[in-house]
């Protein structure tokens, strides 16, 4: 195909969240129920049954209940729907410990979100040994479940492109092979938004021009698609539906990196200005951020909010989102998501009486954003976006030159006051003026 064959696993934990979260249950009560063998989903506020799903049983998936939805869409479906909700402590412990099984594999391992990663084993098993990959892939998911207790699909190719999409085929706890000789007839008749890398509006873009399946647009004229998306897009678009990625395993590439920006204040926040001066401030963080990503080009999955106490202490929190995003109202959802948690709640920070004197947000888990042709709405979106961002940091700017001008003031006045005291007791004796009691 393309000339650069390795062998390349894709590993993919079959329901991460929700497999983890079973895991974590049972653990704490031995006799309590597999949320993995009923209808559960894990996301949204358990008690107001709000928010969506993030991630689900193959029980559920049966009634059709589908990762991303409403939690009240997903009832409709499902009224025995058993919900948790996201425990993100268990789930980063759950996947240091994949990631360490499968270092004792190989180095070259490439992690690309929380619950699935790359590996290169090109010096372990040639690409022409396919008895060979299938034996390690079996001996890779046996160990897996035998000592954390969960199950991972594992897909095999000659690259990362095919490998992965040779992962998403039938799960759980299976391997699957998509060789580019098997591309005709296991990739090409699906349906052209499932081919890695296609967008919901590219796919529908595609559509409109009658490329229904990955292999209509395999076969498509190459400037057709380039005319529809954009030069870079279009080559991206038919190099993978043709099964063609030089992409290569780079364990360096998920690397903290991350984008952030925090802002210290002019006075303190505590429970009762949270609202008014706490939340604009995380708003235009968020903003900030997201600018900066989209000027990059990059996208990134992982939202982390954290604060400095008045006694210079840290404090963080951080969630990773269904999806990667560069945008602003995505990012400032999650940064007010994990502020309530950690300075509203019952254990919070407030309630401890700390008071916040520094406010930071920040994407982590980052990689180069599919480049592709805004229309005009995209277009008119971001701009809007960039633009409320700079009105947001001229804001907060005005603000507390105000404050410091106030500051100053009431210094000034002070200062008087304490120099008129000061004579009228050397003149009429100490202690014939002092200051009252607030």
């Amino acid at each position: 195909m393309d000339g650069y064959e390795r062998t390349i696993f894709h590993v993919d934990v079959n329901s991460a969240f929700l497999s983890w979260s079973a895991l974590k249950i049972l653990a704490e009560d031995p006799g309590a129920v597999d949320l993995r063998t009923i209808p559960s989903g894990v996301g949204g506020d358990v008690k107001t049954r709000h928010g969506i799903i993030t991630a689900k049983s193959i029980p559920a998936k049966k009634y059709g209940v589908q990762t991303g939805e409403p939690v009240v869409k997903a009832l409709q479906k499902c009224p025995q729907l058993v919900l948790v909700p996201p425990d993100f402590e268990t789930y980063r412990k759950y996947s240091r410990a994949l990631m360490d099984i499968l270092a004792g594999y190989t180095p070259l391992i490439q992690q690309v979100s929380i619950d699935e990663a790359y590996m290169d084993l090109t010096d372990r098993i040639a690409p022409t040994d396919r008895e060979g990959a299938l034996a390690l892939a079996k001996q890779i998911r046996d160990h897996v479940r035998e000592e954390l207790k969960f199950t991972v699909n594992v897909g095999i190719s000659v690259n990362k492109l095919l490998a992965k999409t040779a992962s998403d085929f039938e799960k759980p706890d299976k391997t699957h092979t998509l060789y580019p000789e098997e591309v005709p007839v296991k990739m090409w008749p699906l349906s052209i938004g499932t081919l890695h890398g296609c967008g919901k509006s590219t796919a529908q873009k595609l559509q409109l021009i009658g490329i229904n399946t990955i292999g209509d647009a395999a076969g498509a004229d190459l400037s057709l698609l380039q005319s529809v998306l954009g030069q870079k897009s279009g080559a991206y678009i038919w190099n993978s539906a043709n099964g063609i990625s030089k992409s290569r395993v780079d364990p360096e590439r998920e690397q903290a990196k991350s984008v952030s920006n925090e802002r210290t204040l002019s006075e303190d926040i505590t429970r009762e200005n949270y609202q008014t001066d706490g939340v604009p401030v995380i708003r235009m963080l968020s903003e900030k951020v997201a600018g900066r990503l989209q000027k990059s080009g990059l996208t990134g999955q992982t939202v982390t909010f954290q604060v400095k106490s008045s006694g210079f202490e840290r404090y963080s929190r951080q969630m990773s989102l269904p999806d990667m995003t560069d945008r602003a109202k995505d990012i400032e959802a999650a940064a007010l998501l994990l502020a309530d948690k950690l300075l509203n709640g019952p254990d919070g920070l407030f309630e401890a009486g700390v008071t916040i004197r520094l406010i930071g947000v920040g994407v982590s888990r980052i990689s180069e954003k599919q480049i592709h042709q805004m229309d005009l709405f995209e277009w008119a979106d971001r701009n809007e976006e960039d633009e409320k961002a700079r009105k947001a940091e001229e804001e907060a700017r005005l603000a507390e030159e105000a404050i410091r001008r106030a500051q100053k003031a009431r210094s000034a006045r002070q200062a008087k006051l304490d120099d008129m005291m000061n004579k009228v007791n050397g003149r009429y004796g100490s202690g014939t003026l002092r200051k009252g009691k607030t």
